[in-house]
């Protein structure tokens, strides 16, 4: 039986796709939504015999979007993870839409300790909103900001996008000053990433829409950061930031390099030495259920090179870095063991800062996250 983990739920449905989103969803007008909700629990309830567990740390249930499901389907889907899962009060995450709340539902969520929101905002400029292929403005997000400060939801992070086609330094710094205005307990930026089978990777290749350039990017990043940390919310991850005691649990058991079950259509786990993928078509992930099967793609089992590897990328996101002793209780070996020519060459470049009991990037080192990473590719 393993001690403790976590859980991630997949809601795959979307009342909208965005043109920039690569993550298994469907447009929810006539989906089996209630079927699929009843094959999640029950994929839940197999996966938990096979794999007792004692406690689950963090439960966050993501998407697609959450909140495009009723108030009726929510409390289904919320009441059967609570009866399932061996949840012990720890972090427990929905994401959300600006929009797309409403009061019942957000009571739906205190009702089953749901205590953290996870709203995807992306910008507060609506002609980019609009560009981007999103359905909310930004009075939507102040509408439903202050429908959770009535509700008492106090743990709630927005998700912001930068380097939009077409975005300005003044619009991102606009942005930045609308978020840091709520006085939100945590923050997380990402760069936009093109994704293949996305609209706006189809408009790029055709020359149909320009990025902005990767100095422009870099300086956003760097904004951002000292924006951030001048509001007290502290950087702890190469994305994210946060009042101290609000960095988001789940995400770390992922930096950490730690257990979750993945449940879903899609859903990804990491169980033990095992990394495995749920089916992403709806039809063949409810057909698995429907057989007494868990919905199973692909796994496969990790070897301890591949886990150190992880252990690097994983750990390197993080602003701590990777702890050595840590690393070697689980392992057997230190990391200069393994990586000492690789550590003195990134120290040299001034990429990484190695101390007594932990190595992580320096500030330069942020921003070529992705070259650090791969010197810790153990070669074959």
């Amino acid at each position: 039986m393993t001690q403790s983990t976590s859980a991630y739920i997949h809601i795959p449905f979307c009342e909208h796709i965005c043109y920039y989103c690569d993550f298994n969803k469907v447009f929810i007008e006539g989906q089996p939504v209630d079927e699929y909700i009843e094959a999640l629990l029950k994929e839940a309830r197999l996966s938990l015999i096979q794999n007792p567990v004692e406690m689950m740390e963090t439960v966050y249930v993501g998407g697609g979007t959450p909140t495009s499901l009723d108030a009726k389907q929510l409390d289904r889907l919320l009441s059967g993870l609570r009866e399932i899962l061996p949840y012990n009060g720890g972090e427990f995450t929905v994401e959300a839409n600006p929009g797309d709340l409403s009061a019942d539902k957000l009571d739906v969520m205190k009702n089953y300790g749901v205590n953290r929101l996870s709203m995807g905002v992306q910008t507060f400029d609506d002609r980019l909103l609009k560009k981007i292929g999103r359905k909310h403005t930004a009075q939507d997000v102040y509408d439903t900001i202050q429908l959770l400060e009535e509700k008492d939801f106090q743990n709630v992070t927005i998700d912001l996008i930068y380097a939009l086609p077409g975005q300005s330094l003044e619009s991102f710094r606009d942005t930045v000053k609308r978020a840091l205005a709520l006085d939100l307990p945590h923050y997380a930026l990402y760069s936009l990433i093109l994704e293949n089978q996305t609209m706006f990777m189809n408009w790029v290749r055709r020359g149909k829409m320009q990025l902005p350039e990767q100095e422009v990017e870099a300086q956003m990043y760097a904004e951002t950061i000292e924006a951030m940390e001048k509001a007290g919310r502290m950087q702890y991850e190469i994305s994210n930031f946060a009042k101290p005691g609000f960095e988001s649990q789940h995400n770390l058991v992922y930096w950490n390099n730690q257990n979750y079950f993945g449940f879903g259509a899609g859903a990804s786990g990491y169980l033990g030495k095992r990394r495995y993928k749920n089916r992403g078509p709806i039809q063949h992930y409810l057909r698995s259920l429907n057989e007494d099967q868990l919905p199973m793609l692909e796994e496969e089992y990790l070897s301890e090179k591949e886990q150190i590897e992880e252990e690097m990328f994983l750990g390197l996101r993080k602003i701590l870095g990777v702890d050595k002793a840590t690393f070697e209780a689980r392992f057997g070996q230190s990391i200069t063991s393994i990586y000492k020519a690789v550590i003195e060459e990134l120290k040299q470049q001034k990429l990484i800062v190695e101390t007594e009991s932990s190595l992580r990037l320096t500030k330069t080192g942020l921003f070529r996250g992705n070259d650090v990473f791969e010197k810790f590719l153990i070669s074959k």
